[in-house]
């Protein structure tokens, strides 16, 4: 079965993170959407309340499932036993951003982390 991670803070859910999870979920087996918690951050909703508008939104799809996660990115990959992370892009220059991100992780990684990008 192929995973693959979805993370982000998704504060507020849009449409784009709607349209990126359905789309996903036509790919891989299974998609998990994690909801990245950070008390550092000043969050307009809470993480429960991130989780509960997310499920609510994908409730049709039977390949999503939606949880939280902490910390490094590298680690939650393999907790979830994800075979990637999926990225959305919204505009050009979210690609430069997404790339340098993307790098990282898979330099952390040792190579083991790819990083899928959806327009």
């Amino acid at each position: 079965m192929k995973t693959v991670l979805y993370p982000g803070s998704f504060d507020p859910v849009t449409n784009g993170h709607i349209d990126v999870i359905r789309r996903a979920a036509k790919i891989f087996d299974k998609v998990i959407v994690a909801v990245a918690r950070n008390s550092e951050k000043k969050a307009l909703f809470t993480t429960q309340e991130r989780i509960s508008l997310l499920r609510e939104a994908c409730s049709d799809l039977k390949n999503i499932e939606v949880t939280t996660f902490e910390g490094l990115l590298v680690d939650s990959l393999k907790n979830f036993q994800s075979v990637a992370v999926i990225r959305g892009l919204r505009a050009v220059s979210d690609f430069e951003y997404e790339l340098q991100i993307a790098q990282t992780n898979r330099k952390l990684s040792n190579g083991e982390l790819d990083t899928i990008l959806l327009d």
